[in-house]
């Protein structure tokens, strides 16, 4: 399993349950390496989408503990092991855990990979992605340079040691 994320320079990646920034390029980057792919999120982030609606042309997971939560076009599980067995029908190369924070952290030891974007530069953030330099995580790849309008990123990824 891989986690996909964009992270600010303190390893920042939400405020009151929005993304930090919305990088076209990362968008798309995004889209494209998830899609026709399983993604493995929980209720909040889901609820941030446009229309609280999963994501198309995906398999989508949801963890939450509400047992009693249902969305129309998505899997609802409500512990750690109800998500693993439902991901056990896929190769695990193509599922994506995509936050929130919670989720994320969950999540970590499962993960071999991470494709991190990382933005040069500091945003308010009150939900945080697990700083992988410090978790035994070694960059083993990053892009060149990118920029939106002002604001400098990497195409970086990840992998456990």
């Amino acid at each position: 399993m891989k986690l996909i994320a964009a992270v600010d320079k303190r390893w920042g990646i939400g405020l009151d349950n929005k993304l930090l920034i919305s990088i076209p390029e990362d968008m798309k980057y995004f889209r494209e390496t998830t899609k026709g792919n399983v993604v493995v999120m929980g209720r909040k982030t889901l609820e941030s989408f446009p229309g609280k609606k999963p994501l198309n042309n995906r398999i989508n997971i949801v963890l939450t503990k509400d047992r009693n939560y249902k969305v129309e076009g998505a899997t609802v599980c409500n512990t750690k092991e109800e998500v693993l067995e439902e991901v056990k029908k896929y190769d695990t190369n193509n599922v994506y855990i995509i936050g929130g924070e919670s989720i994320y952290r969950l999540f970590e030891d499962e993960c071999d990979t991470a494709l991190i974007t990382k933005i040069d530069f500091e945003y308010e953030a009150d939900k945080r992605f697990p700083n992988l330099d410090e978790h035994g995580w070694e960059l083993v790849e990053k892009s060149e340079e990118q920029t939106y309008f002002d604001i400098v990123y990497y195409f970086c990824t990840y992998k456990k040691n």
